[in-house]
């Protein structure tokens, strides 16, 4: 397949037309409305330092029903002691920035750059992306961080500075998106980390299809620190 060049014109080709990969499209931006558009598509922009934007719609796609997550006994325990508060959209800034520095031991792909902070930050604002933070006491010690479209989550980062901080925010999220009504959460890439929480491969017709169901229900926009309870 060949790998189109995006232009000023916030369209995108058809996801179907990505490379074996998952690559479809280099170049564009990282405005807010080309962001939505993208994720509304099934695609997501992933690059590295000093390269084009790279925009990707992987086949087959990671997805986690939130019904079907997996907590393993040792998180359960975690869990129970209940060692960190648990917030949502109260730090935002402070965690895409702490995901780009603080990269999992396991994780593969790209750093998060400066623009994709500043157009995250800013799709934030608008209401689009959340953020769920582990705190000890003042101390930020995990969190992640993903976009909200219709009933679908898209994750996008994590990060930890304690034992378990990220994965005690990601079952909050998922407990969360459960009882709002979410369809899936989207993972994008396969890794051992989120199959262990119960993530599973789907095909990318599959999830394209599930993807408009979701998105034919009313987005949750704003911030979600006022609706977000432990479960």
């Amino acid at each position: 397949m060949p790998l189109f060049q995006l232009s000023d014109q916030v369209t995108f080709p058809p996801p179907q037309l990505s490379r074996r990969d998952g690559l479809l499209a280099l170049g564009g931006d990282l405005a807010v409305h080309r962001l939505i558009l993208a994720y509304s598509m099934g695609i997501f922009p992933w690059y590295s330092p000093g390269e084009p934007i790279l925009w990707w719609s992987p086949d087959p796609r990671l997805v986690l029903y939130p019904e079907n997550l997996v907590v393993n006994r040792s998180l359960r325990k975690t869990l129970r002691r209940a060692p960190y508060r648990v917030t949502m959209d109260r730090a935002f800034a402070e965690v895409i920035s702490s995901c780009a520095t603080i990269r999992r031991a396991e994780e593969e792909g790209t750093w998060i750059v400066d623009e994709m902070q500043e157009a995250y930050t800013l799709l934030h604002k608008e209401g689009f992306a959340h953020s769920v933070e582990a705190w000890d006491g003042d101390e930020l010690v995990g969190g992640l961080y993903g976009v909200s479209l219709g009933r679908a989550f898209f994750g996008e980062s994590m990060f930890a500075r304690k034992p378990d901080a990220s994965k005690v925010c990601f079952v909050q999220l998922v407990r969360f998106l459960k009882e709002e009504g979410f369809r899936f959460i989207d993972c994008q890439m396969t890794t051992d980390h989120l199959l262990r929480f119960g993530a599973e491969e789907i095909p990318r017709r599959q999830f394209l299809h599930e993807l408009d169901e979701a998105l034919t229900e009313e987005d949750l926009i704003g911030s979600w620190s006022g609706v977000f309870h432990i479960r």
